[in-house]
C-alpha cells in the first residue's frame, strides 16, 4: 500500500499506539444568541484500532454532524479531536485535505463515483491525489477491486454496474490508500437486501483483517454487525454499548 507522507501538525505525545479517534468535549453550534442550535453537546468518544463501531440516532440527533467532524469535513465549535494522534483542530485546509485523503477511507450512501470514469479509474483517484506513481497505483487499485470481487468489472463505468457493485467499487476506493479509518455513512441505504448483505460481508471481512470501521446508520440490521453501538439523541451520547456482533457474518467470497 501507499506510504502516507508526514503531516506536519501537533500530535499527542509519542506512544506505541494511540486511539484512532479521540474526541473530547466536542460541541458544534450553528447560529448565535437566541437562535443558536447545539448540533453536538459535550460529546466524548474514543475508538481504538481494530474496532467496528456503529453510530446511531434519529433524524436531528447529531449523527451526521458527528460524521462530518470525524471525517474532517467540518470542525467543532469547541472541544478537541485527535485522529491517529494528530490534533485536527490545528490543521489548515491543505492539511485537512491530506488527512482526508490518507487517513480516512470514505464510503457514502450515494457511492460518490465519477460517472464517466470506469471502476479502475475511480479506485485510482485517491492514489493520484496521494501522488502514488502510475504503475504502483494501478497495482493497488487492481488488488482492491479483486478484494471486493470485481476483477471482471474494472472497465465498467458506474452506469454499467448495479448499486451493490457501485458500493463495492466505493469500498475498494476507500481501502486503496490503506487508511487508519474506514468511515461509512449509511453505506446500505440505497441498496436492496441482497446487496446490503454483500456489502456488510465485505466490511465484516475488513474488520476481521484488523481494520477500524465506523458506520453511521439508522438501520438496526446493519448496526448488529458492529461490536459497539453508540446512540445519539439531541446532540448527546445517550448510550455506548459494547457487545458481540449479532448480524450475519461473511459467508465467503463475494460473487460479481
Amino acid at each position: 500500500m501507499t506510504t502516507v507522507e508526514h503531516i506536519s501538525a501537533p500530535r499527542l505525545p509519542a506512544k506505541k499506539q494511540w486511539p484512532v479517534l479521540l474526541l473530547h468535549n466536542i460541541e458544534k453550534i450553528y447560529g448565535m444568541g437566541d437562535i443558536a442550535v447545539h448540533a453536538l453537546d459535550d460529546v466524548s468518544v474514543t475508538i481504538e484500532p481494530g474496532e467496528f463501531v456503529a453510530i446511531m440516532g434519529a433524524s436531528g440527533s447529531g449523527k451526521s454532524t458527528l460524521m462530518n467532524i470525524i471525517g474532517c469535513l467540518d470542525v467543532p465549535t469547541r472541544g478537541r479531536y485527535f485522529l491517529d494522534g494528530i490534533d485536527v483542530r490545528t490543521l489548515d485546509d491543505f492539511q485537512l485535505s491530506q488527512v482526508r485523503n490518507r487517513k480516512i477511507g470514505f464510503v457514502f450512501q450515494s457511492f460518490n463515483l465519477i460517472p464517466r470514469t470506469n471502476a479502475l479509474g475511480n479506485v485510482e483517484l485517491p492514489l493520484i491525489y496521494a501522488k502514488v506513481g502510475k504503475v504502483q497505483r494501478r497495482k493497488i487499485a487492481l488488488d482492491a477491486l479483486k478484494r471486493v470481487g470485481l476483477s471482471d468489472r474494472i472497465h465498467h463505468t458506474p452506469s454499467q454496474l448495479s448499486g451493490g457493485q457501485q458500493q463495492r467499487v466505493a469500498i475498494a476506493r476507500a481501502i486503496a490508500t490503506d487508511p487508519s479509518l474506514i468511515l461509512a455513512d449509511e453505506p446500505t441505504g440505497a441498496l436492496d437486501s441482497a446487496s446490503t448483505q454483500e456489502v456488510m460481508n465485505i466490511l465484516n471481512e475488513l474488520h476481521d483483517e484488523g481494520r477500524t470501521i465506523v458506520i453511521i446508520t439508522h438501520e438496526d440490521e446493519v448496526a448488529r454487525h458492529a461490536h459497539r453501538i453508540i446512540r445519539l439523541m439531541d446532540g448527546r451520547v445517550i448510550s455506548d454499548v459494547s457487545a458481540p456482533a449479532t448480524g450475519p457474518r461473511s459467508t465467503g467470497a463475494i460473487n460479481a
